[in-house]
């Protein structure tokens, strides 16, 4: 029952980093720009206003996802409880899985604004 229960903190730890993200980006960008912390594409690295609207954008995205997907997460993780250890792994690894392919589709929706506002240079439409 430990186990379950660190595999659910386990699968839970995705949505939670996408909420706590999602609000802070929401709120403010990192304050420069920067190839470690952040969104960073191409487009969202051009200027200081493609960088902030690409982190509010995504913030948005990221906080609304996370908070779906915790409850969720949780939920299917009562269908694996009680069960034997391999089962759970294999479980948890394609939840985690799950959500790490909604976090990267994330992007086009994204890069997707991103496009509709500015031109290639970054500039606002």
């Amino acid at each position: 029952m430990t186990l379950w229960f660190l595999m659910c903190a386990t699968a839970s730890l995705i949505p939670l980093i996408m909420i706590i993200s999602g609000a802070s980006f929401r709120k403010k960008a990192p304050k420069e720009i920067n190839n470690l912390f952040g969104y960073r594409t191409a487009l969202s690295m051009k200027n200081k206003e493609t960088w902030e609207f690409a982190h509010r954008h995504m913030g948005k995205l990221w906080l609304c996802t996370g908070c779906i997907m915790l409850p969720m997460s949780i939920a299917a993780m009562l269908f694996v409880f009680g069960k034997k250890e391999d089962i759970l792994y294999i479980f948890v690894t394609a939840v985690t899985l799950i959500q790490t392919v909604i976090m990267a589709i994330l992007i086009f929706p994204t890069e997707s604004a991103l496009r509709k506002n500015f031109d290639e240079n970054g500039n606002r439409k």
